[in-house]
């Protein structure tokens, strides 16, 4: 998990706390809601195609962040690399719609149903009677069984991730004939078709030294419409090629190169044409919008395009006389001297040679090489959608002011959720809705907005609630030592951006230090990123200072304790910030500081000016991307944190390690599974139990529903928006881009037919 969000399956989930008798929760079985789950929020943007209409043949070549320390899925160190290679080229029973509900994958099953519950759950799968691996041998049972050993957490020897689900069958048998697979389970499992998918190839899974070794850089037998063909480490690219024993609908592509690329040098890999597809962030996407002119990408955009290497720019190469091309537009080859050879037949360094001709180390060569780049993305289309995983605000829980269930409530009632949504989603034109659940998201079948168990956004009443906690504005304050921390959480000392003139870190409500927004803002007069709204909502929240400085006069609080902007706070009076037994509230707000999270400082800066509003000061520190999961929120060294988790297929299963409550290791320790804020109840851990067990698909979701409820009214995480997708594609490539919720159907993907168009692919639904 990162704070770049996570993979569906790659990860679990976790928790919340409820004290009884300070909150009632009246309705926890939410709402019914099945409107709200019936699509998503956000349409995927494919570019869809009819088949014919794709050409034969050709490379695409797709950025990956890395290439995969594994192969195998049900490792540790498995990454969103290897689930794409994973979907390629492997078996999945069941694959995820547009609306991310799985359903029947029909090339490797005739039908999967629970054939039993008494005396106990039994699931019969009928096998497609084509389906082999690509040594020839058919799937079937034996691979079941040897999946379901591996993973049952029975046997230490094999370094597995996870079991959930494994670890309740009780027996793999054959069923009347070899396609037939029958598993009977233990204890009833109500996420049975989270199973299987993907499958390995019992020479995978049959011993530990396979598990643990054997697919970590080759996969030598497989059972998708691709292959592995090589993985070059080195060379930051895993090749697949075409299975020659897939029996489904033929390939399109002759081959997907997955070429490590980082989120930074995309947009010149791009232009330099090293890509044809890759995730990007807001920044390139303007840029590539930028190329096509004001008016954006022409309508109907990939069209009369294909690529080099595809059947139909053989044949029109070979009649006009030309040799046939490769099966994929060849990157620059190396020369002796390591220089790439370039089309024309110079190097770099002949080109760099010829100063005459263009000067490429002067300020003129240098417009004119970010001109030239530019153009080039002018060959790329953004594609758009929302990511299926959305962005919480984590509130640690273990210590401090946070361990207090009304500094929590607080901290969530002083958000304005739609209003931090609008920061990374309207700039996108994306739909602005803030999520309303811990355990799916809008499209889903278990989606439900729960967030009436917290309430919504209450000034007055978070303000009532801290006070009712004990901290009073104006209150006295102990001066500290430095070497002391004031009321947040004990932590190391942030490994923070050495950036020139920023130490890393600033108090929002301190000595009006501005925020990163405005410091932005000083930098940059032009602000074309959104200055005049964030200086509206700057002005708005000093006039509700103001305001509440006169409330809290009348209560006796510190005079100036609000006051406009620029007003020095009387001596002894903190600020303007609450305090207790002589602390301020202050809370320690982590933050990545890399490329590409620039959305997530712009959305805390904001979350920060709404605590301000009710008193709580925040000390923002940015740290390095590195240090950011294992050495703050994994170890529990933040109070307040963004970071993303997915939305689950499969929320009873994945979600439990997330929320579930943290219990005493046998060395004294808090073993807390995935749960990083710390926060749990017993009532979540029983209603996940209860949901798991259920074959009920209806009395399940209810459950999950009931479940989210009491994880919002714990205020533990706040749920804020759903992630946008963002994917440059090359103008012409059809059935790929921005994907959602839908699993990839990687056979169908390619590069459209002269002429050809695709079908339209908005980015909202109706």
């Amino acid at each position: 998990m990162s704070h770049d969000g996570v993979g569906l399956r790659a990860v679990m989930r976790s928790a919340a706390f409820l004290t009884a008798g300070v909150l009632a929760v009246p309705a926890l079985s939410a709402c019914s809601a099945d409107d709200e789950a019936d699509r998503p929020a956000a349409a995927q943007d494919i570019a869809p195609a009819s088949r014919d209409q794709v050409a034969d043949g050709g490379t695409l070549r797709w950025a990956v962040d890395a290439v995969p320390e594994t192969l195998n899925a049900f490792q540790a160190d498995a990454d969103a690399a290897t689930s794409r290679v994973a979907g390629a080229v492997l078996p999945s029973m069941y694959r995820l719609d547009a609306n991310g509900r799985p359903q029947i994958n029909p090339d490797y099953l005739e039908s999967a149903k629970v054939v039993a519950t008494e005396p106990k759950q039994v699931v019969l799968y009928k096998l497609d009677q084509q389906a082999v691996w690509s040594d020839g041998r058919e799937i079937g049972a034996a691979d079941f069984a040897a999946q379901w050993r591996a993973l049952s957490g029975k046997d230490s020897a094999y370094w597995t991730a996870r079991n959930a689900g494994y670890d309740r069958i009780e027996k793999i048998e054959r069923g009347k004939n070899n396609l037939e697979v029958r598993v009977t389970f233990a204890r009833p499992y109500a996420d049975w078709k989270s199973l299987f998918s993907p499958l390995y190839p019992k020479s995978v899974m049959g011993t530990a030294d396979s598990f643990n070794d054997g697919a970590r850089r080759k996969l030598k037998v497989s059972a998708g419409p691709f292959a592995v063909k090589k993985v070059d480490v080195k060379g930051g690219e895993v090749q697949l090629t075409r299975n020659p024993r897939w029996w489904g609908s033929p390939t399109k592509l002759s081959e997907i190169d997955l070429v490590a690329v980082a989120r930074d040098k995309r947009a010149a890999a791009l232009a330099a044409d090293e890509l044809d597809m890759a995730e990007i962030d807001a920044v390139d996407a303007e840029r590539i919008t930028a190329a096509h002119g004001r008016s954006g990408p022409p309508k109907g955009a990939p069209t009369g395009t294909h690529a080099p290497g595809t059947e139909q720019d053989k044949s029109e190469k070979d009649s006009s006389g030309e040799k046939a091309g490769k099966s994929k537009p060849e990157k620059g080859r190396k020369g002796e001297k390591g220089e790439e050879a370039r089309d024309d037949g110079k190097s770099e360094s002949d080109e760099s040679a010829d100063g005459d001709e263009k000067d490429t180390t002067g300020a003129e060569g240098s417009r004119a090489k970010a001109a030239d780049q530019q153009a080039a993305l002018s060959a790329f289309v953004v594609r758009k959608s929302l990511e299926p995983a959305y962005t919480q605000l984590a509130l640690n829980g273990s210590e401090g002011p946070l361990a207090d269930e009304r500094v929590r409530r607080a901290v969530a009632r002083a958000l304005d959720r739609k209003e931090l949504a609008k920061v990374v989603l309207k700039p996108l034109g994306l739909p602005v809705e803030p999520v309303g659940s811990h355990l799916a998201l809008v499209g889903q079948a278990a989606y439900a907005d729960s967030s009436g168990a917290l309430g919504d956004q209450d000034t007055a009443e978070a303000r009532a609630l801290l006070a009712d906690a004990g901290w009073v504005p104006g209150g006295p304050v102990t001066e500290q030592k430095k070497t002391e921390k004031a009321a947040g959480s004990k932590g190391k000392k942030a490994d923070t951006d050495d950036s020139p003139g920023d130490d890393g870190t600033y108090i929002v409500g301190e000595d009006n230090k501005p925020s990163e927004a405005e410091r932005d803002l000083r930098k940059d007069p032009k602000d074309h990123a959104g200055a005049h709204e964030r200086t509206s909502a700057q002005s708005g929240i000093q006039a509700d200072e103001q305001q509440a400085g006169k409330q809290y006069a009348k209560q006796g609080g510190a005079p100036g304790a609000y006051a406009p902007k620029g007003t020095a706070a009387p001596a002894g009076a903190a600020s303007g910030a609450l305090a207790k037994d002589g602390k301020p509230l202050t809370l320690r707000f982590v933050l990545p500081s890399g490329q590409g999270s620039e959305p997530l400082r712009a959305v805390a800066d904001r979350i920060a000016q709404m605590l301000q509003r009710i008193g709580i000061r925040t000390d923002i520190s940015k740290v390095s991307d590195a240090s950011y999961f294992k050495d703050h929120i994994a170890s529990g060294q933040y109070d307040l944190a963004l970071y993303s988790w997915p939305g689950s297929a499969y929320p009873a299963t994945d979600a439990r390690p997330i929320y579930s409550k943290p219990v005493p290791a046998a060395d004294g320790s808090l073993s807390v599974e995935q749960n990083y804020t710390r926060v749990g109840t017993d009532q979540v851990d029983q209603l996940f139990d209860q949901a798991l067990s259920t074959l009920d698909e209806d009395q399940e979701r209810s459950l999950v529903r009931k479940a989210d409820a009491r994880i919002w009214a714990a205020a533990g995480s706040i749920p804020l928006y759903q992630r946008p997708q963002l994917t440059a594609v090359r103008t012409g490539l059809a059935n790929a881009g921005a994907f959602g919720f839908q699993t990839p159907v990687y056979e169908d993907m390619g590069f459209l037919k002269k002429g050809a168009h695709p079908v339209a692919s908005p980015s909202k639904t109706g």
